[in-house]
């Protein structure tokens, strides 16, 4: 018998918590196929509880190298110190307890002819379905001078979690009368309106703690998501506190300076008292890895099944998707990760996929009691995700009655969207 197939078997009741069972044979005979999800942000831990729930037999499988996720909705409140991390952290008890596999490891290498997920222990788990939620990496070399490195100067707090509390820290420490630089990058991006809700925050705190500064947006687009909303807002609560230079203007960044803590732009060079440097992105590196992402960074998909168009048997969910018209945003990592769960148990029993209709909401929040949002539905057209009918905005000219209602509306489909998929 191979080596490495015992090993597995001896494995797949890994929980977070490191706790194993032994699978017998007989089980896996019995059951109605085996799925390996990796990434267990809001796409993966979706898709996972929803494999589970639909198919009881079928063995999931969810690798995360984090015992404990950090979601990036509602972060920005963390970094303007009207909220705390612990708020934005969930574990997966309750996945495991559903009979979801939950194994904190790394993904080191996957070999789609075998059918074969390797994790960083060593240990090698096939599947007959792979699901990948991988969210996203950073593009560095498309913003020279700008890395990890600099980032622990500069921060992107892009990812959630320990970037978050640097940026609040350097905020906190920035003396009044300070400049707070946010350096925004071109689409596609994740959550294209969150640089400009972090804008509006940032804004907040100075306004109550400091309010001799300024936040200066530096942006690589002209227009942006529910901008005439944000500019409304601007106006309304912070006046000339917030100043924005598009790329027209020559606010695209076209490379960092660390050592001097230098933004460089098209146009002009600039050092300011905080600088967040969102750079380009792309899809995770396990998509890369796995053969999943073309040449634009991105993951390909029939958006049916989400299944890969470069590789078979291999689905991929959320930020890393080329998904067209349909947002990277929690909303729809969570809408794709259910629909690529239903096309999966249909696909394994031999049934033909349904056409998915997807549903996502992205909501504001530019001061506290003040918030918009932007729903949409979504079906695929052609190799992408089109906007059909039925999505709405929030209106311009809204009373502040509908802005603290939406507000509070906000609070609660982030209560509901984490008990969803976390527990």
């Amino acid at each position: 018998m191979n080596a490495s197939v015992t090993r597995r078997d001896a494995v797949l009741g890994i929980t977070a918590a490191a706790t194993s069972i032994a699978v017998p044979s007989i089980l896996r005979a019995q059951s109605a196929g085996r799925v390996v999800v990796v990434g267990g942000g809001f796409g993966g831990a979706a898709c996972a509880r929803a494999l589970k729930r639909a198919q009881a037999n079928l063995q999931v499988i969810l690798i995360e190298p984090s015992p404990v996720f950090t979601s990036c909705p509602f972060s920005n409140e963390v970094i303007a110190g009207l909220r705390e991390i612990d708020a934005q952290q969930f574990g997966y008890d309750r996945l495991a307890a559903e009979g979801v596999t939950v194994i904190s490891q790394a993904v080191t290498t996957i070999e789609p002819q075998l059918r074969s997920v390797m994790t960083a222990d060593g240990v090698a788990l096939p599947y007959d379905r792979l699901v990948l939620s991988p969210g996203i990496d950073f593009h560095f070399e498309a913003l020279p001078g700008y890395d990890d490195a600099a980032s622990e100067k500069m921060p992107h707090a892009w990812k959630a979690g320990a970037q978050t509390l640097l940026l609040r820290r350097q905020l906190e420490a920035m003396p009044d009368g300070g400049t707070v630089a946010i350096a925004i990058p071109a689409n596609p991006s994740r959550c294209p309106p969150a640089p400009y809700e972090r804008a509006s925050l940032i804004a907040h705190y100075l306004k109550t703690k400091k309010p001799r500064s300024k936040v200066l947006i530096l942006d690589a687009k002209d227009s942006f998501s529910q901008q005439r909303l944000f500019e409304r807002a601007w106006k309304e609560l912070y006046g000339d506190m917030i100043e924005r230079i598009s790329l027209s203007q020559g606010g695209r960044v076209t490379s960092i300076d660390p050592a001097t803590k230098t933004i460089v732009t098209e146009f002009g060079n600039y050092t300011p008292d905080v600088a967040n440097v969102v750079p380009p992105q792309r899809a995770g590196r396990i998509a890369e890895i796995a053969g999943a992402a073309d040449a634009t960074g991105w993951c390909p998909i029939d958006p049916v099944t989400f299944e890969s168009k470069l590789v078979q048997n291999i689905h991929v969910v959320g930020d890393a998707c080329l998904g067209g018209g349909i947002p990277k945003s929690a909303s729809a990592a969570s809408a794709q990760g259910k629909a690529c769960a239903a096309a999966i148990v249909n696909l394994l029993a031999g049934r033909a996929p349904e056409t998915p209709r997807l549903t996502g909401v992205c909501y504001n929040i530019v001061a506290p009691g003040y918030g918009f949002s932007l729903a949409g539905n979504y079906q695929p057209k052609g190799d992408i995700f089109a906007e059909v009918e039925g999505g709405a905005t929030s209106p311009v000219d809204a009373p502040r009655e509908l802005r603290a209602r939406e507000a509070t509306d906000a609070e609660r489909w982030f209560q509901t969207i984490t008990a969803d998929t976390f527990g």
